[in-house]
C-alpha cells in the first residue's frame, strides 16, 4: 500500500472524526431560530418534563431553617484539623476503626502501664506534651501498637477541649444522656462511663482532637501490644502559662503543630471511618427539637443544649444499631470521594469568580465590563458539563426559564444513579440528601448568573450579538456580587479559611487552638462522695487571651524561636 500524503491523512482523520461525532451525538440540534420545548424536546436526555419546572425554579432558595449543607461541610470535615478547630462544637458521631500496626502513644510520670481506660495520643508530640515530671526526672513514654483493628467511635469538632461552651455535648449525650456542664472537667468520669457503655458494642476506645488528635483507650491489654516503653530525656520543663523567655514553648508549639499535619483533607488518615453508620446532630428528621434552638443562630453557637429527651434516645438508637448491625445492605458508595469530587469541583472556581466580582467594582466601566466576561467565562467554565447546544433564549425575551434543564442536570448528575440504590442505610439516605441540596444550591445561583450574562450579551458563545449595555452590566456585576456572596456565606466551606498572604517558612497558618490562648474554664472540686458541686473560683487569668478563642481567624505563627503564641 502506498504511503499516504499528508492531505490524504488530514482527510481519513476528520472522515473518522465526522463519524464518532455522529456517533456520540444522536441528538437533533435545533437552528438557533427554531423555538423549542426545552422541558420536554427530544433534544434533552429523558426526565425532563414540564411537570419538572416547580423543583427547578431560580427563584427558589433553600429554607432558613435547611441543614443540608452543615451535613455536607461537617462530613468532608470529619478527621481534619483546621475545620474542627474553626467550628469547636460538634455535630457528628460516627463509628470506626484504628487499623492494625498504628503506633499509639502515652506520656506519663509513673513506670506502669495504665490498667484502666486512659488516653493515648496519635503522635508522640502529643503524648510527650503530657510529661508533667521535672526535666531532671525525665519522662516516662509508652509507644503501642494495634495488633488488630481497634473499634472506635470517633465524636467530631474539637471534642477533648474542655469548655463549657458545647465542645463536649456530643460525649455528654452518649455518657449521661444531657449536657452537664458541671462535668467539664471530670475526664475520667467520663472515660470510665464511655467504655462502660461502648464494652456492649465491642467499643475499644473514642476518638477526639484538640492540639491533635487522641484516643480514649478503654483497655492496654486488648487489641494492642508494647513497643517501647522507656524513659525519655526531658530537657524543656513544660510550665504553663509560659514565660516569654520559657524554653515549654518548643513542647507546646510541637504539639500544635503535629496537629497541623492533619489541616486539610484527607485528614488523619490512620482513623477509618463507616459512614453508613454516622450520626448528626443536623439531621432533622432524627433530632426536630434542635430546629428551633438553631434558628436565627450562626454556626459558632450551635449546641445540643435544647434536645429533647425523645431525641437523645433516638440518635443513641440509632448509633447502638449501626454498631451492632452485621450484614447490613448498603450502597457501597464512597461517600467521601463523593463530597470530595463536588468541593474541587466549585471550591477554587467560586472563590475566583467571587475574586473577580470583589475587584471589578473598584474599577472603571471598561475595566468592569472586562470582569464582567471573565465571570461569564468562569460561570460558563462550571456549567460546561452540562449546557445542551439547544438550550438557547427565546428571542426578545427576559426570562432566563430555558436555563432550567441545565441547572437540572449540572445539580443531579453526582447523585441521580445513586438516588436509585435499593440498598441504603438511614445515614446514606442523609449523605445523599446533603449532596442532593448542596449541588442543588450551587448550581442554582451559578446557573442563573450565567444565564443572565447570557441575556446582556456577555457570553462569547451565546446571544454575543446583542448590544453589552454598560449600565445594565454594571447592575449585573452588583447583583452577581451579591449572588456569590450569599452562595459562599451559605456553604462556609474552611477550605477557603486560609492565611493570606501565604505564611513564609518559617511560619505554619494557625487557628487559635484550645488550651492556648483560651479562658481560664471553671473547674469543679471533685465531690467526696455523692457530695455537692463545689466550682473553683476562677482562676486569674495568668496566660495572654487570644483575641480570636471565641472565632477562630487564620494567622502565620513563627514556627522556630522566637516564638510567637499570639
Amino acid at each position: 500500500m502506498p504511503p499516504l500524503t499528508t492531505l490524504s491523512r488530514i482527510l481519513v482523520i476528520f472522515s473518522a472524526l465526522r463519524l464518532i461525532w455522529a456517533i456520540q451525538d444522536p441528538l437533533y440540534i435545533a437552528p438557533s431560530h427554531t423555538k423549542v420545548d426545552l422541558l420536554g424536546s427530544s433534544t434533552y436526555p429523558a426526565g425532563f418534563s414540564d411537570g419538572d419546572t416547580e423543583n427547578w425554579q431560580f427563584e427558589v432558595s433553600p429554607h432558613s431553617n435547611s441543614t443540608d449543607h452543615l451535613i455536607f461541610e461537617t462530613v468532608y470535615s470529619l478527621l481534619q484539623h483546621w475545620p474542627n478547630t474553626r467550628m469547636r462544637n460538634g455535630h457528628t458521631i460516627v463509628p470506626g476503626t484504628i487499623p492494625t500496626g498504628t503506633l499509639l502513644y502515652h506520656g506519663a510520670m509513673y513506670n506502669r502501664i495504665p490498667t484502666t481506660p486512659d488516653w493515648v495520643a496519635m503522635d508522640p508530640e502529643e503524648s510527650t506534651f503530657f510529661c508533667m515530671n521535672p526535666s531532671d526526672e525525665g519522662c516516662w513514654h509508652l509507644t503501642l501498637s494495634t495488633t488488630r483493628p481497634l473499634k472506635i467511635i470517633y465524636f467530631d469538632g474539637s471534642s477533648a477541649a474542655n469548655m463549657d461552651a458545647g465542645c463536649l455535648d456530643t460525649q455528654d449525650i452518649i455518657t449521661w444522656g444531657k449536657i452537664l456542664p458541671e462535668k467539664t472537667f471530670m475526664e475520667e468520669e467520663r472515660i470510665n462511663a464511655l467504655c462502660r457503655w461502648g464494652e456492649q458494642y465491642g467499643v475499644d476506645g473514642f476518638v477526639r482532637m484538640e492540639m491533635d488528635f487522641e484516643a480514649m483507650l478503654c483497655n492496654f491489654t486488648s487489641g494492642v501490644q508494647v513497643v517501647s516503653f522507656v524513659k525519655l530525656a526531658n530537657p524543656d520543663p513544660l510550665e504553663i502559662p509560659p514565660p516569654d523567655s520559657s524554653r515549654s514553648f518548643p513542647r507546646i508549639f510541637e504539639s500544635l503543630h503535629s496537629g497541623s499535619w492533619y489541616n486539610r483533607f484527607p485528614g488523619d488518615t490512620r482513623i477509618k471511618l463507616d459512614l453508613t453508620g454516622l450520626v448528626s446532630f443536623y439531621d432533622t428528621e432524627l433530632v426536630p427539637s434542635l430546629v428551633s434552638a438553631r434558628s436565627g443562630t450562626e454556626r459558632w453557637n450551635h449546641r445540643l443544649q435544647n434536645i429533647s429527651d425523645n431525641d437523645v434516645l433516638k440518635v443513641k438508637a440509632r448509633l447502638e444499631e449501626s454498631l451492632m448491625r452485621q450484614e447490613t445492605c448498603t450502597s457501597g458508595v464512597d461517600w467521601m470521594s463523593l463530597f470530595r469530587v463536588i468541593v474541587i469541583r466549585y471550591a477554587e472556581r467560586l472563590e475566583l469568580t467571587q475574586y473577580l466580582l470583589n475587584t471589578s467594582m473598584s474599577n472603571g466601566p471598561s475595566q468592569m465590563m472586562a470582569a464582567a466576561k471573565l465571570v461569564q467565562i468562569q460561570l460558563r467554565v462550571m456549567l460546561m458539563p452540562y449546557i445542551f447546544f439547544s438550550a438557547v433564549p427565546e428571542e426578545g425575551s427576559e426570562s432566563i426559564d430555558w436555563a432550567q434543564p441545565i441547572f437540572k442536570l449540572c445539580a443531579t448528575s453526582h447523585t441521580e444513579s445513586i438516588a436509585s440504590s435499593s440498598c441504603m442505610t438511614p445515614s446514606e439516605q442523609l449523605l445523599l440528601r446533603a449532596a442532593e441540596q448542596t449541588t442543588k444550591e450551587i448550581c442554582r445561583v451559578v446557573t442563573r448568573m450565567w444565564a443572565s450574562g447570557v441575556l446582556l450579551g456577555l457570553d462569547r458563545y451565546l446571544n454575543s450579538e446583542a448590544d453589552v449595555n454598560t449600565e445594565s452590566v454594571s447592575a449585573l456585576v452588583r447583583k452577581w456580587k451579591n449572588e456569590i456572596s450569599g452562595l459562599t456565606q451559605w456553604l462556609d466551606w474552611s477550605i477557603w479559611v486560609k492565611c493570606q498572604p501565604e505564611c513564609g517558612p518559617e511560619e505554619i497558618c494557625y487557628m487559635s487552638t484550645w488550651p492556648v490562648g483560651f479562658p481560664p474554664t471553671e473547674q469543679p472540686i471533685p465531690p467526696p462522695d455523692d457530695g455537692p458541686y463545689i466550682p473553683y473560683p476562677k482562676p486569674p487569668p495568668e496566660m495572654p487571651i487570644a483575641p480570636d478563642w471565641e472565632r477562630p481567624q487564620p494567622r502565620c505563627l513563627r514556627r522556630i524561636e522566637p516564638y510567637e503564641l499570639f
